[in-house]
């Protein structure tokens, strides 16, 4: 979204923070629009010469010095990217001397209580453990099952060799979001206490778990400290349990929940215990587990135990460098404050299951690169660089490095095997590499919101992130209910192995693929290990290559290449089989089709992988998350591999029609272009023209027909409308001619003397067994007619703005919409998944009655600008999270003070964002009361903002068109992976004054009749097309909305139809001509005080009900009957 300047914003909010004041933002009731007509005239209509006048940039020169600075071309500079990174660090960096004074007599006690501990001499571990168990309350929280009296080895405890406070908060570079603020005491145990072969199989980790026991007990024991207790994995690993010390407040030990800080004890051991070569990523520290334990095929290397040893061997090593390295870079502290701010945002964290690169690594991977990794051992990054270069240049590192076959060694490289270092699974890399990838693109732009995708945008909803996601539940036999280390091994083995089989079986199908499960909460120390879970799932989502995702038949390897096709039919199994193409080659193969399925290629193709690679308990869980999205179009199942084909019947009737009207002979005028303008045209109807069977009459397809210029033409608006109806008329003639069993009808609109200025006529054509059309000529000449009779000076303002609104719906109806409609033709087939979106957008808004207020071409720019400017994302490839996306950009959206700018397909140039927001300060300084234009969406194609927009939706109705996408979106927040997606399309009732529930089958949407006894009445039947163009609810609002309109609100779909009264026609002084029925309701304040009266209600809608006659069914009234 291209959008204004640096707005300060919480990085955490949620949807319903985003609620807007609307007294604080309405203004004055009205503005006086007539004496700024000219103005109003040139930003609807822009000027001859594409420039704004004086008077149109003295508006906005004037409405910038009361808003927010909106983007030129000059701020889109680092210096006003740098003014945001400012505000932002500024909210979320904490008042360390605050936290300080706070934090500080705790840790001091801590730290006192720690080096107090009394020492306990070496025992066998199992003895050990149960006189430990007697003798306190705190449980040991062993990584396993717990020792056995078979194991020989001792545990001791001795005073520790150091205490420091480590991590973020001493670095200065942690940040605030809901959780409370981390402080990280890092306990190194001394080197007595362990032996040289203590790496092996658990021992250092049951030492561990003893060590950290004593220390729990003895915090616990201390009753001068009031603190709750708990233990917590760090990392996610059962192998690292520590202690997390919450402060309790005054109201005892049950509130741990209202302090602001957190302290966490965190092991650590003398670098040089172990050897760093036995614990290599590629060693086996436990010996017991052997490659041939039928429960797992897990490979010799236990890459997480051994680097759990080598992590808790470096914290003083990595703190020597964190502070080393700020005092070199000046930068690096805050790029790490970006960093973190960057990872979070996209859910990543240190955790096992949080893709295993948090803070820590952030910081270690900036700090390795601002030393070294460079061309001759020089620094990868300079330390010049401010703290955007080198979280830009931390980005641009990730991008172009694949460190999953390159791996980057900083220092000897020639020390180790680099071969050793590769991995096959490169399940995190991927996904940050897509990530880093989209920020750095992001990044680079001069024109689009570089700061809110980056920073403020949650971007770890699974649901709106991926296009496909997954529920597998986690295998008995893996579910980590002892916690061993061989659980968490082999868990990650299996979400590994899940990656393999879904990236060789999907292809080219997918672009990207990640599995990941959920962590275990913090327990209690009298527990040894937490409340295991019923069930675990393992997550998996997937991002879609929609242009590839519905492929019927996928080629393998030539039958030449026997090793290659061996392995094919050894995954594929019987699906595969050996085929000859039309080019002549012979490949293995695999064919899948949608006919006759209830689920689409690529859930078939992730079906039969789980079923034949691995167990029935795995196939059996397996769930597609939220994908019912797709059935609540009509017939979008069948059309799930090519989402376009529903609407090639309509769009074959129009090529069809477009060579017969060219082909005409007999004209005055040659055809200059038969264009599309309705949304059967552009694959963007809820329901397709031949697919709408029982959904009342038959519709048009509207076309524009446009002839060659020639001064035969008349040069009044009058006498043009009367040339149109002669060509239309002409045209049927030959048409009817030229192709046997084709009716045509003329028919006539604007009739009213007040609408003189606008088209006056249409022609209906009916081609036998297609869609019918309706067409209007167009004729550039009324446009220059009606600007002159704009720029006469001696016209009064209302017959200025009658010509300024002729223009506009001239332009709107005969230029802008045909474009449109072209622009969104050309997107749909660009992006698969935007037609069904586009649909889904107008259902959803449809089901709340809200698609009588908001223009088709409207709808479709708001799903267009997900596809186009999808940042923090890349375009959506699925109907579901281009829907959902969609929804949240319109909660988010503070159309008030943001106009939306859209890309159709072009680039916005800097001058034309200029121009664009020019309008918009404009635009609000002569309407602060939004009374014309709430929403301002313009577009590569509408820089003036407002064809779409003016007037309809009112900010009455757009207020709501946001409120209900922010409650659409909480609902989805909060059912998560159980959302019923038909839930988000059930609107409430209740907030309307009235609802008129419609009479379906008066309206001619009955269910389907018996057929016929006799074939000639069937066919009569069939034939009848007298309704074509005819529709009831529509034209019935319209008359009411004519009528009653300031005073009431009208909402429809073609169920009911509903109101609200306004409150300004509730109670009023009584005057004549107040253009509604009104009663009595008292009399005024004072001596002299009138009457006042309010609007009558009953009388309304007893009138109401007689206009709508047998077409209202009931009406309900709220707080009657």
């Amino acid at each position: 979204m291209y959008t204004r300047g640096p707005k300060r914003r919480k990085l955490d909010r949620s949807l319903q923070d985003l609620d807007i004041d609307e007294e604080a933002a309405s203004g004055s009731e009205s503005s006086s629009l007539s004496s700024d007509s000219e103005l109003i005239a040139e930003l609807e209509n822009g000027s001859p010469n594409g420039v704004m006048s004086e008077n149109a940039t003295q508006f906005s020169r004037v409405s910038r010095s009361r808003t927010k600075t909106m983007p030129t071309k000059d701020m889109y500079t680092s210096d006003m990217f740098q003014i945001q990174l400012d505000e932002l660090l500024a909210e979320v960096r904490p008042n360390y001397e605050k936290v300080m004074m706070r934090v500080e007599k705790t840790l001091r006690r801590l730290k006192q209580v720690i080096e107090n501990i009394p020492a306990r001499n070496p025992q066998p571990i199992y003895e050990a453990a149960n006189v430990f168990q007697n003798d306190t309350d705190a449980a040991i929280p062993w990584p396993d099952s717990g020792p056995t009296p078979e194991l020989k080895y001792s545990v001791a405890f001795a005073k520790p060799d150091d205490i420091n406070v480590v991590g973020s908060f001493v670095m200065k570079t942690s940040v605030k979001h809901e959780e409370p603020l981390v402080i990280d005491m890092a306990v190194t145990m001394p080197s007595s206490l362990f032996q040289d072969k203590d790496y092996l199989n658990n021992r250092y980790f049951h030492k561990r778990a003893y060590y950290l026991a004593c220390i729990a007990s003895s915090i616990n024991s201390a009753t001068d400290i009031k603190v709750h207790l708990q233990y917590q994995y760090q990392n996610d690993s059962p192998l690292q349990p520590i202690i997390l010390i919450t402060p309790v407040s005054n109201g005892g030990e049950n509130n741990p929940s209202s302090s602001k800080y957190r302290v966490r004890i965190i092991l650590a051991i003398n670098s040089a215990i172990f050897e760093i070569a036995k614990t290599l990523p590629w060693k086996n520290c436990i010996r017991s587990v052997s490659s041939d334990d039928p429960s797992t095929s897990l490979s010799l290397s236990t890459t997480v135990y051994n680097a759990t040893i080598r992590a808790e061997s470096s914290v003083t090593s990595y703190l020597k460098l964190f502070h080393g390295t700020k005092a070199k870079a000046d930068g690096f502290t805050t790029a790490c404050v970006l960093g973190k701010v960057w990872l979070r945002q996209r859910g990543f964290g240190t955790g096992l299951w949080k893709g295993g690169f948090g803070g820590f690594e952030l910081e270690s991977t900036i700090a390795l690169l601002l030393q070294s990794g460079g061309p001759k051992g020089r620094p990868l990054l300079s330390g010049g660089y401010s703290s955007s270069q080198i979280f830009k240049a931390f980005l641009q590192f990730l991008t172009s490095s694949d460190l999953t076959k390159t791996p980057l060694i900083l220092g000897d490289a020639n020390s180790y095997d680099q071969k050793a270092f590769k991995t096959n699974t490169p399940v995190l890399f991927d996904t940050l590499r897509y990530e880093a990838r989209i920020t750095l693109e992001l990044l680079n732009s001069i024109l689009l919101d570089r700061f809110a995708p980056t920073f403020i945008f949650k971007v770890d909803d699974a649901l709106n992130e991926y296009d496909t996601v997954l529920h597998i539940s986690v295998p008995t036999y893996l579910n980590p209910k002892g916690h061993t280390v061989n659980a968490t091994e082999r868990l990650l083995h299996y979400c590994t192995k899940l990656y393999t089989a879904l990236s060789t079986g999907l292809g080219d199908r997918v672009r990207l693929i990640y599995p990941k499960t959920l962590a275990f909460s913090p327990w209690t120390v009298s527990l040894s290990r937490p409340e295991p879970a019923d069930i675990q799932n393992i997550e998996i989502g997937i991002l879609v290559n929609p242009n590839e995702a519905g492929r019927a038949v996928d080629r393998g390897p030539s039958a030449e290449d026997k090793k290659a096709a061996t392995a094919f039919q050894k995954f594929w199994g019987e699906k595969a089989e050996l085929r000859r193409f039309q080019d002549g080659s012979i490949l293995e193969s695999l064919t899948w089709t949608e006919k006759g399925q209830l689920r689409s290629i690529l859930q078939q193709i992730v079906l039969y992988i789980i079923n034949r690679h691995f167990d029935v308990e795995a196939a059996n869980t397996l769930q597609f998350i939220a994908d019912d999205f797709d059935p609540l179009l009509p017939e979008n199942r069948a059309s799930l591999m090519s989402p376009l084909t529903l609407f090639q019947p309509s769009m074959a009737a129009f090529e069809t029609l477009a060579k017969q009207i060219r082909d005409l002979e007999g004209l005055p005028l040659q055809i200059r272009q038969v264009s599309a303008a309705c949304a059967d045209l552009r694959y963007s109807s809820i329901i397709p023209g031949t697919l709408k069977g029982n959904q009342g009459p038959e519709q048009p397809m509207e076309i524009i027909v446009q002839f060659e210029g020639s001064n035969r033409w008349p040069e009044d608006i009058t006498a043009i409308q009367v040339t149109k109806i002669a060509f239309s008329l002409k045209i049927g003639e030959l048409l009817e001619e030229a192709v046997p069993g084709l009716i045509t009808r003329l028919g006539l609109e604007n009739q009213s003397p007040s609408q003189n200025l606008l088209n006056a006529s249409f022609l209906d054509i009916l081609p036998p067994n297609q869609s019918a059309f309706r067409l209007r000529i167009h004729h550039e000449l009324e446009i220059s007619i009606l600007s002159r009779r704009l720029q006469d000076k001696s016209l009064d303002a209302h017959s200025c703005e009658a010509a300024a609104s002729a223009i506009g719906s001239h332009k709107r109806t005969f230029v802008h919409l045909p474009a449109h409609t072209q622009a969104i033709t050309t997107l749909c087939t660009r992006f698969p998944a935007l037609s069904a979106s586009i649909r889904l957008l107008k259902h959803w808004c449809a089901s709340h009655l809200l698609l009588g207020h908001l223009s088709d071409p409207l709808i479709e720019l708001l799903a267009v600008h997900t596809f186009t400017t999808p940042y923090p994302y890349t375009p959506p490839g699925s109907v579901r999270t281009a829907f959902l996306r969609t929804l949240a950009f319109i909660a988010r959206w503070d159309w008030r003070a943001e106009p939306l700018l859209v890309s159709l397909g072009t680039v916005i140039t800097p001058t034309e964002v200029d121009a664009i927001t020019t309008r918009f300060d404009a635009w609000r300084q002569i309407d602060p009361a939004l009374n014309r234009v709430p929403l301002f969406v313009a577009s590569s194609l509408d820089p003036s903002g407002i064809v779409w927009t003016e007037r309809s939706p009112s900010k009455l109705v757009a207020a709501r068109f946001a409120s209900l996408a922010r409650a659409a979106c909480t609902l989805v927040k909060a059912q998560g992976a159980a959302l019923d997606a038909r839930a988000l399309f059930v609107s409430s009732l209740a907030d309307y004054d009235f609802v008129m529930h419609l009479h379906p089958r008066v309206l001619g949407r009955a269910e389907k009749k018996a057929k016929p006894v006799f074939k000639n009445l069937a066919m009569q039947a069939e034939d009848d097309r007298s309704l074509v163009g005819f529709d009831p609810v529509q034209w019935f609002v319209e008359e009411l909305q004519r009528i009653y309109g300031p005073n009431v609100v009208f909402f429809h779909n073609q169920d009911v139809v509903s109101g609200l009264w306004s409150p300004h026609a509730e109670e009023r002084p009584w005057k004549v001509g107040l253009g509604y029925s009104s009663i009595l309701k008292g009399k005024g304040e004072g001596e002299g005080g009138g009457a006042v009266v309010g609007i009558n209600k009953t009388g309304i809608l007893n009138d109401i009900a007689r206009l709508g006659g047998d077409m209202i069914a009931h009406i309900e009234v709220k707080g009657g009957s």
